[in-house]
């Protein structure tokens, strides 16, 4: 049963959280900022409202998963902190002599009550709501670009995983004390996942009970990793490995395997809106959502700030019929062409046909392809094949039995004729420069953040990572910009 209001905290030493706690730490400053009773009209649905005995307050729980996102602690030592940490106890809205909750209620409050819901858009647009209420938010100005994120599997077996934190809880164990390799259980030396999980819980209550060194800090963290991939994620160990990550590219020659994120940022260096993806999606395509989001939020959009990933021919012609600049470069196979100058051949305005290296000219032409669709024509000029087959220059030109030799080219849309002369201008140029922000939240997200690597397997784990990573981040550049 859900209790409809945060209980009023009544202690004797509550006066303590305006000595720990000063004016400027962060969670302070957060609970001061932000009225968390929107969790309560969001999950109300999850709970019974008049059946059972009351259920830890969502609004706590919710906090919880907060604290996880900005400091990057696993369930138990976030809930082992705040057993200490006065301000995690003030942020939670605890007494100070309160008891935690049990670490295994977070997994619970993960599943049961977050699941279903679109916390990723609800909680950016609390962000974006707070920050134009504070009138922070002035640009009209999105920069877009996308994020990529590891699989927590990352194409190994459930066995790997498992061996691989073993070895690394081992290594610290080893390094404290030597002597306890000889009454160390013996490892598992089959290919059985069962017997491998058997191995790591023998591990894991033998540090416990019998190394004398489980609560050193050092040993903490790589043991509390084995124990929840162990406890918390065994179903997701016997699916093999992560069923919603894909290999995506980053250029040419550099692939991962994992999820991608889209993001639309303003120039005040707020996000926006987020779409979260498998890693082999197209980035261009998913603009017309960041635009629509961001404006669902409340944002107003005049421009668009983007690499030549997202200039592709169908979002020049959304943003025009949106009156939205689109500042991203045209690929350079549009403005430039693929060939090389050696291969290209010359244009002959008088005769209005194309003319080969060895000075043919070419006999016909004719328009390829549809008018008016995402793919540009292609004028094609016809040569003659008998004179190819005994041209001098024939080599890498013409090939043998070929029936027909033709050059094409492509015939620029109005869309990327308008595009290239905009990228000339002044202001395009000055715009383009903005677009370092985004990379600089990026880089926040995954090294401040852990977004580097996912939490748990599964698109949905992915997107309720992204939502509480996004809304961290957010609630910290609000906190700046305010002062």
């Amino acid at each position: 049963m859900i209790r409809q209001q945060q209980t009023l905290v009544l202690s004797p030493y509550v006066a303590l959280y305006d000595i720990v706690v000063p004016k400027d730490n962060m969670l302070r400053q957060i609970n001061e900022l932000v009225d968390f009773t929107f969790i309560y009209e969001e999950l109300e649905e999850k709970y019974c409202l008049d059946n059972g005995r009351n259920a830890i307050d969502p609004i706590r729980m919710f906090k919880y998963l907060l604290l996880k996102a900005i400091f990057e602690l696993s369930d138990v030592d976030i809930v082992e902190r705040s057993k200490y940490d006065m301000s995690f106890k003030y942020f939670l809205g605890m007494a100070p002599e309160d008891s935690v909750i049990d670490p295994s209620s977070l997994t619970k409050f993960r599943k049961l009550r977050l699941k279903d819901m679109n916390l990723l858009d609800m909680l950016i647009d609390q962000t974006v709501a707070l920050a134009i209420e504070r009138n922070i938010l002035k640009s009209t100005s999105i920069i877009v670009d996308v994020t990529h994120t590891k699989a927590r599997y990352n194409q190994k077996s459930p066995q790997e995983i498992l061996q691989d934190r073993a070895r690394k809880l081992r290594k610290v164990v080893y390094s404290m004390d030597e002597s306890v390799k000889t009454k160390m259980p013996a490892k598992n030396m089959n290919n059985v996942l069962e017997d491998e999980i058997a191995y790591c819980q023998k591990l894991v209550a033998f540090i416990e009970k019998e190394s004398g060194i489980a609560q050193v800090p050092k040993v903490l963290e790589p043991l509390h990793l084995l124990k929840e991939t162990i406890e918390d994620d065994v179903e997701q160990l016997q699916l093999a490995t992560d069923p919603d990550a894909r290999v995506g590219h980053k250029s040419a020659d550099s692939a991962f395997f994992g999820y991608k994120t889209h993001l639309a940022m303003t120039e005040e260096r707020l996000i926006t809106a987020a779409v979260i993806t498998t890693g082999e999606k197209n980035d261009g395509k998913q603009l017309q959502t960041l635009i629509e989001k961001s404006q669902a939020a409340g944002m107003q959009v005049k421009t668009v700030i983007g690499d030549t990933a997202y200039s592709e021919k169908d979002n020049l012609i959304y943003t025009k019929q949106n009156e939205i600049e689109l500042v991203a470069k045209l690929n350079p196979l549009i403005t430039q062409g693929a060939r090389k100058k050696e291969n290209e051949f010359l244009f002959n305005k008088d005769a209005g046909m194309y003319v080969c290296p060895a000075g043919h000219i070419a006999i016909r032409k004719a328009r390829q392809g549809k008018k008016g669709v995402s793919k540009n024509q292609l004028k094609t000029y016809f040569f003659d094949v008998e004179i190819c087959k005994r041209c001098p220059l024939k080599e890498g030109c013409y090939k043998e039995g070929a029936k027909s030799k033709t050059y094409s080219v492509t015939i620029k849309s109005d869309e990327h004729v308008e595009q290239i002369a905009f990228q000339e201008t002044e202001y395009f140029k000055a715009k383009s420069k903005e677009r370092y922000k985004i990379e600089a939240k990026n880089s926040e997200l995954k090294h401040r953040h852990g977004y580097d690597v996912a939490t748990s397997s599964g698109l949905l784990g992915m997107q309720l990572q992204g939502a509480m990573a996004i809304f961290a981040v957010n609630l910290k550049r609000i906190l700046k910009l305010v002062d």
